[in-house]
């Protein structure tokens, strides 16, 4: 079978359209139907704007990111010793509020992704998606990453900032760091929390993407469109 499909990923580059069919005529029952260089890749899309749709859009809601282990964002090891430090000395309902506070900050900044994305997902092409479809579980969340990356961080980052503020996870960090350098016998800490964040805010948003992509690989009943049904029937 894998055979099969790898021929016909090469020779839809190589051949005349007679040849084609004839490759195409060689697959099992089910996915005879021909699809062109174009099908293959709005299938890839379609996917991937499933995974945009139905997974990051949970991580904007409260909680997406704080009840969501996939994704919740813990202490950096820097913040960690803060953290412990503080409940020791009974403050552990502000450390936890430091905690969700991040968290918070991360799901309010998130919708910011959307149209990043959706512009990656509009430039996949023909040889981007053979890739991609015999590729592995998360080799289109992979292609995602390459492709957005870098432009989201610069996006993200600002918006964290802004969001940082706006949920007062600034003050509450400046507290709980105040409150710790001012114990006896600790070393003062003074962590970026902006790029941290950040940072841990775009894994979640590729995490769930993967999720999707998973199920729409692994799960015959998650392809929700003919065109999904034909295109991934090649990687089954």
């Amino acid at each position: 079978m894998i055979k099969r499909i790898f021929a016909l990923l090469i020779i839809l580059n190589l051949t005349a359209c007679a040849e084609l069919q004839q490759v195409v005529d060689s697959l099992p029952q089910g996915t005879s139907d021909i699809l062109g260089n174009a099908d293959i890749a709005s299938g890839l899309r379609e996917a991937l704007d499933l995974g945009i749709e139905k997974q990051v859009t949970k991580l904007t809601a409260e909680d997406g990111f704080f009840k969501n282990e996939l994704v919740k964002i813990v202490l950096p090891e820097e913040l960690q010793k803060v953290d412990s430090a503080l409940r020791k000395i009974g403050l552990s309902s502000l450390a936890d509020e430091g905690l969700k506070v991040l968290n918070r900050a991360a799901e309010d900044a998130v919708s910011e992704a959307t149209p990043i994305f959706v512009n990656a997902v509009k430039d996949i092409t023909f040889d981007d998606a053979k890739d991609i479809l015999l590729g592995q579980d998360n080799a289109a969340t992979s292609y995602l990453t390459t492709k957005t990356e870098t432009e989201l961080y610069s996006k993200f980052k600002p918006v964290i900032n802004s969001s940082i503020s706006k949920v007062g996870a600034d003050k509450i960090w400046s507290n709980l760091i105040t409150k710790y350098n001012n114990l006896p016998l600790t070393n003062n800490v003074n962590t970026d929390l902006t790029d941290y964040v950040t940072t841990e805010a775009l894994k979640g948003v590729y995490t769930m993407i993967a999720v999707e992509e998973k199920e729409i690989r692994s799960n015959v009943s998650s392809r929700s469109s003919d065109l999904l049904k034909k295109v991934f029937a090649l990687q089954d």
